[in-house]
């Protein structure tokens, strides 16, 4: 299996859009204790993957939002 972006400029920043809005939610003690470090980890894989265009789980299913030339 090769790396390689799979995801469209659209997913990507819709994706970091939600990361930084689920950080902020963990931040600001708006939900109990142990649900602050699941949304901290949900944040830090949406980043993650914004970041590098790739997701394991379009990868696995074969999709791709990313157009072909």
């Amino acid at each position: 299996m090769t790396i390689s972006r799979n995801e469209s400029t659209a997913d990507r920043v819709v994706r970091l859009a939600v990361a930084v809005a689920v950080f902020a939610v963990a931040l600001t003690g708006v939900v109990a204790a142990p649900w602050t470090y699941v949304l901290g980890a949900i944040a830090v894989v949406l980043a993650f993957t914004a970041i590098t265009g790739f997701c394991a789980i379009y990868a696995l299913f074969g999709l791709s939002t990313r157009a072909t030339r």
